[in-house]
C-alpha cells in the first residue's frame, strides 16, 4: 500500500482547502473502529475504499464517510450481520462532529455540556422551558453525569439513522443538536418532572437506565417530541360519533385537531344511521355512513401532519349495520369511486351470535341504529353476551328481528364473511373487532362499555359519545356546553423482550416503565378537552412488548410448537403481574383512578375471571400465594390505572432498539428498508449460527400456532394485541375462514391486517411503542 497518492487531493470547506490524500492516515482510522470486530474480514473492505478514492483527481472529505458507510453496508450478509454495527460506529463519529461544531465543543468529548443545550435550543424555540423550569441547574448538572456515550454502540445503522432522522432534536435549519442518549435522557426528566424531588433524580437515573439499555422503548409520539415546544405525548385516540349533524361535524374537527398533532385515531360510526333512514320523520332522507366516511377521508388527507405523513384514520362499524356491504366495498378498488376511502382504515365489530351463524350457514339480520332506537327504545350496540352462549346483545337482537315494525334485511351470514375477507386480502383490512369477548374481560364494564378498537386494534378502553346540550350568547360570547364522552387515549410503552429476559431485569424494568406511562397521563397537552378529560378519568395506559421472535430464537424455540405457546402464557402472565402490582403501589402513593370503586379490580372479578391464585402447578413464573397477596392489596390500596396492558406494533421503535417487531414473527432474516437514495440491508437481532434456524419467515409460518400463542397471552392482557396474521396471496377462502373462526373460538379480542403477499400494507407510527 502506498502511504501517499500525489494524484488525489482531498478537499474540504467546499473545496476552499485542498490536502494531498494520506492513505496511511484513513487505514488507521479504519482500524481503530474494526478493532471491535475481529471477525469480520477488513482488508477487502478496505481496499475497495482506497481504490474508489483515488480512481478520482478530487476526492470531498465528507464523502470519505458516506463510502465507509455504504461499503459497510455493502458487507451486511446472514453470515455477516455486524457490519451494521461497524457502518454504526462511522455514523456515531459523524454525527458527533456534527453536533460539536454547531454546539461548539470538542468533538473528541462526543458529548458536550448538557446544561447549554437545554439553554441553547430553549432559545431556539426548540425546547420547552419545561425541564430548566422545574429542574435546578445542579439537578441538570447531575443528570449530566448518568450519561453514558458507550450506550450509543448498542444501535444498530438503521435503528441509529432513524433516531437521527425522525427523533434528535435539530434547529429549524435540519442541524443536529441534540445526541442520542441526550434524548434518552430528555425523555427521562420530563416524564419524572413531577415526581417528589426527594427522589425525582433517582427515578430520572432509573428511567434513563431503562432507555439507554434498549429495555424499553416509550411510544413514538413521546420519543419525539418530550422537551419539545410542539406535539403532545400519546400515540393514539378514539371517539364515538353521536347520531346528530352537529355530533359528526365536532368529532371530524377533534380528529383533525389531534391528527395535526401526530395523533392515530379509532373512529366509531355504529350509532349513525343507516342509509335511506328518515331524518326529522322524513322518509329515506340519510345518506348513510359512507359520506361521512368520506369526509374523515378528507381530513386524513388534508391534515397531513405538517407535511410529514397524512393523518392516520380507522373506522369501526358493526356487523349488524344496514351499511356494512358499502363499507366493507368502500377500500376496493372496483365500483363507484363516489363512495370509496381509500385513505381510511376499516374495523368490524363481531358479536359471537354472528360468528355462530356463519359457523352454521345461518341468516343474518341488518338494521338500522336510528329505527332500533325510535321503535325498540334502546340501542343494540349497548348491548353484550355477559356469557358464552347467552347474554343481553342476542336477547335483544332476537327482539329486533321478531319484531315487524322494524325494517330489516336477512342475508346469508357467510356472505359478509365472504366481503369481509375479499377486502382483506385485497386491502389488508377490515381489522376484526370480537365485542362480546371484549366486553366480559372489561375490567371497568361498571363504568361504560367497550364499542371498536383503535388504529392498531390494541386499545380496549370505555367509550361514549359527546353531546351539546346548550348553546346561548352571552356578551357578546357564543357558549356552547357539551356533556363530555369518553374520548379514549392511548398512552403506550414497550418492553424489549429479548433485552430484558436475557439480562433478567423485568422486575426491575416495569415498575419504572408504569410509571414512566402514568406520568405521560399528568403532562400531556391534548387539544381534544373530552379526550383530557376521560385520560384523568380512567388513566388507561398500554404496555406493551416486542421482540418476541428475538426471545424464542435466543431460546431456541420453534415459532411452530406447544413450547411457545406455552412460554407465551407464563412470561405474559408474569409481565401481567409485574404491572398489577407497580400499578397498584403507585396507587397508593398517589391514589386510584376516579372509578375504581366497583370495578373488577376493587371487587377481586379481574382476577377470578383467570384463575389466578389456581395455576400454579411448580412450573409457573408467579406462584398462586404471589397472585393471593396481591389480589388483597389492590382490593385494599388500589390500582392507578384502569387498564394497563396492551400490545402495540413497534413498527418503528423496535427498529430503534434492534429487536423484532411486536409479537410478529420476521419478514425474513435479511431484508431491506427503503431510504430515498439507498436500499439499507437489515438483518434480524443476534443472528448467529445457533439463532438462524429459529427465524422462520411469517409467510412460510402456520398461522393456526400464531393464533395458538396470541390466545395463550391474551389471557393476561386486560386490553388487547396488534395480531396480524401472514397469508399467501393464493390462499383458499375456506383457510383463511378457518383463521378467523380459530382466532373467535380462542377468545382472542381483536385481529389486526390479513398481511397477504399481493398487499402493500403500510405501516401504523403513531401507535409504534
Amino acid at each position: 500500500m502506498k502511504g501517499c497518492n500525489l494524484l488525489t487531493l482531498i478537499t474540504k470547506n467546499k473545496g476552499r482547502r485542498k490536502l494531498p490524500y494520506d492513505q496511511n492516515r484513513l487505514e488507521k482510522y479504519i482500524d481503530n473502529i474494526m478493532q471491535e470486530f475481529p471477525n469480520l474480514d477488513t482488508q477487502k473492505y478496505k481496499q475497495r475504499i482506497f481504490n474508489t478514492i483515488t480512481s478520482s483527481e478530487e476526492f470531498r472529505a465528507a464523502e470519505i464517510t458516506n463510502k465507509l458507510i455504504l461499503n459497510a453496508l455493502d458487507n451486511i450478509t446472514i453470515e455477516e450481520p455486524q457490519w451494521t454495527y461497524v457502518a454504526s460506529r462511522l455514523f456515531l463519529k459523524r454525527i458527533y462532529k456534527e453536533a460539536a461544531y454547531n454546539r461548539s465543543y470538542d468533538d473528541s468529548k462526543k458529548y458536550g455540556n448538557f446544561y447549554g443545550l437545554l439553554k441553547t435550543l430553549g432559545e431556539k424555540g426548540i425546547y420547552s422551558e419545561l425541564i430548566l423550569k422545574e429542574y435546578t441547574r445542579e439537578e441538570i448538572e447531575l443528570a449530566e453525569g448518568f450519561i453514558d456515550p458507550d450506550k450509543d454502540n448498542l444501535f444498530t445503522y438503521i435503528g441509529l439513522k432513524t433516531l437521527v432522522d425522525r427523533y434528535l432534536a435539530k434547529d429549524h435549519d435540519g442541524k443536529i443538536f441534540e445526541l442520542p442518549q441526550e434524548r434518552a435522557l430528555v425523555v427521562s426528566m420530563v416524564l419524572m418532572s413531577k415526581e417528589d424531588k426527594s427522589k425525582r433524580m433517582d427515578l430520572v437515573k432509573e428511567s434513563y437506565w431503562a432507555l439507554s439499555n434498549q429495555y424499553m422503548t416509550v411510544a413514538t409520539p413521546t420519543w419525539s417530541n418530550a422537551g419539545k415546544s410542539y406535539g403532545q405525548l400519546s400515540s393514539c385516540f378514539i371517539d364515538t360519533v353521536e347520531d346528530s349533524l352537529q355530533g359528526i361535524f365536532d368529532s371530524n374537527t377533534d380528529v383533525a385537531n389531534l391528527s395535526k398533532n401526530a395523533g392515530g385515531i379509532g373512529v366509531y360510526l355504529g350509532k349513525i344511521r343507516a342509509k335511506n333512514s328518515d331524518i326529522k320523520g322524513f322518509k329515506g332522507a340519510s345518506s348513510g355512513v359512507i359520506p361521512w366516511m368520506r369526509q374523515l377521508n378528507n381530513t386524513a388527507v388534508s391534515v397531513d401532519q405538517l407535511g410529514t405523513r397524512q393523518g392516520s384514520i380507522a373506522v369501526y362499524l358493526d356487523v349488524w349495520h344496514k351499511d356494512i356491504f358499502p363499507f366493507l366495498e368502500a377500500k376496493l378498488n372496483n365500483g363507484d369511486e363516489r363512495f370509496k376511502t381509500h385513505d381510511l382504515f376499516t374495523g368490524v365489530c363481531l358479536p359471537d351470535l354472528f360468528m355462530e351463524q356463519v359457523e352454521k350457514r345461518g341468516d343474518w339480520y341488518l338494521f338500522d341504529p336510528h329505527e332500533i332506537e325510535q321503535v325498540m327504545g334502546y340501542s343494540l350496540e349497548d348491548f353484550y353476551d355477559e356469557k358464552e352462549g347467552e347474554g343481553s346483545f342476542r336477547d335483544k337482537y332476537e327482539e329486533c328481528v321478531q319484531c315487524n315494525e322494524l325494517h330489516k334485511e336477512k342475508v346469508p351470514a357467510i356472505e359478509i364473511m365472504k366481503a369481509i375477507m375479499k377486502s382483506q386480502l385485497e386491502t389488508g383490512t377490515p381489522f376484526m373487532f370480537y365485542r362480546d369477548e371484549v366486553n366480559r374481560k372489561n375490567p371497568n364494564k361498571h363504568a361504560g362499555m367497550i364499542y371498536s378498537s383503535n388504529l392498531c386494534t390494541e386499545i380496549m378502553e370505555n367509550m361514549s359519545p359527546t353531546s351539546v346540550t346548550k348553546q346561548y350568547t352571552d356578551d357578546g360570547k357564543i357558549i356552547i356546553e357539551k356533556q363530555a364522552g369518553d374520548f379514549v387515549v392511548c398512552n403506550l410503552s414497550s418492553v424489549h423482550l429479548g433485552n430484558t429476559v436475557k439480562d433478567d431485569v423485568l422486575e426491575r424494568l416495569i415498575p419504572i416503565q408504569i410509571r414512566m406511562l402514568d406520568n405521560v397521563i399528568d403532562l400531556n397537552n391534548i387539544p381534544v378537552l373530552q379526550a383530557q378529560l376521560t385520560n384523568q378519568k380512567y388513566r388507561g395506559i398500554g404496555l406493551g412488548t416486542f421482540s418476541w421472535h428475538q426471545l424464542l430464537a435466543l431460546k431456541g424455540i420453534r415459532w411452530e410448537s406447544e413450547e411457545a405457546v406455552d412460554y407465551a402464557d407464563k412470561l405474559y402472565e408474569k409481565i401481567a403481574y409485574l404491572a398489577i402490582k407497580a400499578s397498584s403501589e403507585i396507587a397508593k402513593e398517589k391514589g386510584t383512578y376516579k372509578v375504581f370503586e366497583g370495578s373488577e379490580w376493587q371487587t377481586g372479578k379481574y382476577f377470578e375471571r383467570r384463575n389466578y391464585g389456581e395455576l400454579d402447578d411448580g412450573s409457573r413464573l408467579v406462584t398462586n400465594e404471589q397472585w393471593d397477596v396481591l389480589k388483597q392489596s389492590v382490593q385494599s390500596d388500589g390500582m392507578r390505572n384502569a387498564w394497563l396492558f396492551a400490545v402495540a406494533p413497534n413498527g418503528s421503535t423496535s427498529i430503534l432498539g434492534n429487536g423484532t417487531a411486536s409479537i410478529d414473527p420476521v419478514f425474513n432474516r435479511l431484508y431491506f428498508e427503503e431510504k430515498k437514495n439507498y436500499k439499507i440491508p437489515v438483518t434480524v437481532p443476534d443472528l448467529n449460527p445457533k439463532t438462524t434456524w429459529f427465524y422462520n419467515s411469517a409467510y412460510e409460518i402456520d398461522q393456526l400456532w400464531s393464533i395458538k400463542q396470541n390466545a395463550a397471552r391474551q389471557k393476561h392482557i386486560d386490553q388487547s394485541q396488534s395480531f396480524n396474521l401472514y397469508v399467501k396471496n393464493n390462499i383458499k377462502a375456506k383457510d383463511l375462514l378457518e383463521l378467523h373462526m380459530t382466532a373467535w373460538k380462542l377468545k382472542l379480542k381483536t385481529s389486526y391486517y390479513v398481511r397477504s403477499t399481493a398487499v402493500d400494507i403500510t405501516e401504523c407510527e403513531t401507535c409504534a411503542s
